[in-house]
């Protein structure tokens, strides 16, 4: 372990020099060709490809970010291979680009320099359940719904929902959260350990071989280092994760008010009054208006709360008693509550195709997500300030958010071919961002930085921070080959 005997020397030029480069490399500098080989004896012909519809595939995620193939794909089955993939690369000096579902919305998986991707879905096994301690141990192309259709049977369940199918480890890569982060938490509440393969081939368990306790004091927190890295860091095999009981009942229901204060007052109030509320979503008038005509319902066109309740049956009935009083309270009205998993999911239909109905506002159009998160009591600000902006520069934009934790999404609905349309939607995105800072929030809750954010990092941290982020990874990856041009 050479390379990480260094200590850590923040403010050393070499140090940042090496982190903030951009090295050049292509397969026409006949690297890759001299490397496959070698690839090949490791993971066999099926496991290495170079074929441009892999390659291709392998560039894009599913964000508005142009594709970036690698030069060569490789498909690791162990922990093993994945270290003797990474010393060729790291004795060849060629880029490793992680890749999990191709999930992202931040262009986290465009391999700007070439290189090889690490694709890992042929690793996809739960390991070492512990039903008793509530955790599970999961390789990388283990997804969300995956592990949770595994665990149907055992009574627990893991709650963090992105939305999409996304592999556990990559929402640890990306510090993924979703609908019901209120209650449960984001990926760095819920993740125990890692085991993480680093540019060398070096085998790290953030907190140790083995251990799974579901807290610790000891040492640097090593573990949400690396949740949240997005891949620069090293490449995730293995992820230990905590699990929850499944709710004895689930109640949801969906409320219109009169404006966005409203809503968020009572969103407030709710969380003051300690309801143990599993999700708060809001929708706004745009948004609920595209997801009637997409789903043919008929919910009234004004800012909109989709809430879900878990517990016991007599806790619901408090739950819901205290939630109705409150929103009513606020002018909150046509309530559905909804009880059993049908009426339920029809109930949360709405919000889950809230994506694609914003897409049909524009049919061929392209979408983007903003991410912006800032303290709850600052929403209504920020959301009515956000939609005046949309209107007065004609832009397609309905807004979802998780109001519990003060993050929510504009999904930004452009033509990719109107030059002027795309200058309007940057400069848009920037300014809500800008806007989210000046109101102590961030730049993303829950999206990552990957290839867009990278600026507004550097505002929302500052310097300093920012330098010993540059300290940390070139200390852990000094030739800056780990999912380069990303982040930082």
């Amino acid at each position: 372990m050479t390379l990480f005997r260094q200590a850590l020397r923040v403010i050393s030029p070499r140090l940042l020099f090496a982190c903030g480069r951009c090295r050049k490399y292509s397969a026409k500098t006949g690297a890759i060709e001299r490397v496959i080989p070698a690839f090949r004896s490791v993971s066999g012909d099926e496991g290495v490809s170079v074929g441009s519809a892999v390659r291709e595939q392998h560039g894009r995620d599913e964000s508005v970010h142009r594709c970036r193939p690698p030069d060569v794909v490789v498909f690791p089955r162990s922990v093993d291979e994945v270290s003797a993939l990474a010393k060729i690369c790291h004795h060849h000096q060629l880029p490793i680009i992680p890749f999990g579902t191709g999930t992202g919305l931040e262009g986290g998986v465009g391999a700007l320099q070439g290189g090889v991707c690490f694709s890992l879905r042929k690793m996809d096994q739960v390991l070492d359940l512990h039903q008793e301690d509530f955790d599970v141990m999961v390789e990388p192309g283990v997804t969300r719904k995956g592990l949770n259709s595994y665990l149907r049977d055992t009574g627990l369940w893991f709650p963090v929902d992105p939305g999409a199918d996304a592999s556990l480890c990559g929402m640890a890569a990306t510090s993924a959260s979703g609908t019901n982060a209120v209650r449960y938490g984001t990926m760095r509440e819920n993740v125990l350990n890692l085991e993480v393969v680093l540019v060398d081939g070096t085998v790290l368990h953030t907190a140790g071989r083995g251990r799974r306790p579901r807290k610790t004091s000891a040492g640097y927190n090593l573990t949400n280092l690396f949740v949240g890295s997005e891949g620069t860091l090293g490449i995730i095999t293995k992820a230990t994760l905590r699990l929850y009981g499944v709710p004895e009942s689930m109640v949801s229901a969906v409320c219109s008010f009169p404006s966005v204060q409203s809503a968020v007052d009572s969103t407030v109030q709710i969380l003051q009054a300690g309801v143990p509320i599993a999700r708060i979503e809001f929708l706004d008038d745009v948004m609920i208006n595209a997801c009637n005509r997409f789903n043919n319902l008929s919910y009234a066109i004004t800012p909109t709360l989709f809430l879900e309740f878990h517990g016991s049956s007599k806790s619901m009935e408090e739950q819901v008693s205290i939630t109705e009083e409150i929103t009513r309270d606020n002018g909150g009205s046509d309530f559905a509550w909804a009880e059993d998993e049908e009426t339920r999911g029809r109930l949360w239909k709405a919000r889950h195709d809230a994506w694609y109905a914003a897409l049909a506002l524009r049919p061929g159009c392209q979408a983007y997500s903003t991410d912006v998160c800032v303290p709850i009591s600052r929403l209504p600000q920020i959301i009515v300030e956000t939609k005046e902006d949309l209107i007065s520069n004609n832009l397609t934009g309905p807004i979802a958010g998780h109001v519990g934790d003060g993050n929510f999404h504009c999904i930004m609905v452009l033509d990719p071919n109107d030059p002027d349309e795309v200058q309007r939607v940057h400069s848009f995105t920037e300014r809500l961002a800008r806007r989210a800072l000046a109101m102590d929030g961030t730049c993303t809750g829950e999206h990552g930085i990957g290839l867009g954010k990278r600026v507004l990092l550097r505002e929302e941290v500052g310097p300093v921070a920012i330098e010993v982020m540059q300290g940390l990874k070139a200390t852990l990856d000094p030739e800056n080959i780990m999912n380069p041009g990303k982040v930082l």
